[in-house]
């Protein structure tokens, strides 16, 4: 069997870590190499290697700390995403300063999370990143959401409060569905579905599923994934 295959025959998540500290990468790669849909197939231990790594080995999802030698995480993600656009990129990082968090999502990465994340955390994290869903710590979240209110001149979004149902649509986006997946799980028609994203977008004052997802985790509308890690899983 392939060895980026699982035993059903689909295509394993493709991940490279990149931190300076040897004992974060090694268990940051147990938890991940303990999972059956996910393979750890590089490391780096600095921004120009990630880099480096990333044109060389193509994977789906990098895992990067802000703060790196050589090249800081913010623009080891520009360089990533420009040499290889069908990559993801998610901060595993011990720091949420707001001019950290926002570089790095204005950088073009879809997940933000702090190195207390659960082994069980991290492993969803990097499933919902690689669908193309942003997964970010609470904290990041709130800040994320403020930054692009304060944007867009802020809410000045318009049509009342998110309903219970644009809530049900607005969290299936978060788990990576395309509108045709949620149209069948709800048993509606994907026109409506289209409709129902639209009244989020007016309501929430967003113009991208991007960006309504964020909100939304940002003002506790949808469920994170579980940031804490009592037993100190992996070395995280």
């Amino acid at each position: 069997m392939n060895s980026d295959q699982t035993d059903s025959g689909v295509a394993r998540i493709r991940v490279l870590v990149v931190d300076d500290h040897p004992v974060f990468r090694e268990g940051t790669r147990r938890i991940l190499d303990a999972l059956p849909d996910v393979r750890v197939i590089g490391e780096a231990a600095d921004g120009l290697d990630a880099v480096e790594r990333a044109g060389e080995l193509r994977p789906d999802v990098v895992i990067l700390d802000i703060r790196l030698p050589r090249l800081n995480g913010v623009e080891a993600t520009r360089r990533i995403l420009h040499a290889v656009p069908g990559t993801r990129v998610m901060a595993l990082t011990a720091y949420d300063d707001d001019e950290y968090v926002i570089a790095l999502m204005n950088a073009g990465a879809l997940g933000y999370l702090l190195k207390n994340v659960s082994g069980q955390g991290l492993a969803e994290a990097v499933r919902s990143v690689h669908r193309g869903t942003p997964v970010l710590h609470p904290v990041v979240a709130r800040k994320v959401a403020r930054y692009w209110a304060q944007a867009a001149g802020t809410a000045k979004p318009g049509g009342g409060a998110i309903t219970g149902r644009e809530i049900e649509v607005l969290d299936l986006v978060a788990r990576g569905l395309h509108n045709r997946e949620i149209a069948e799980r709800l048993k509606l028609s994907a026109r409506t579905i289209e409709t129902h994203l639209e009244h989020i977008f007016t309501k929430l004052g967003v113009s991208s599923r991007t960006e309504a997802v964020t909100l939304a985790l940002g003002r506790h509308l949808l469920h994170t994934v579980d940031q804490t890690d009592p037993a100190g899983d992996g070395g995280t």
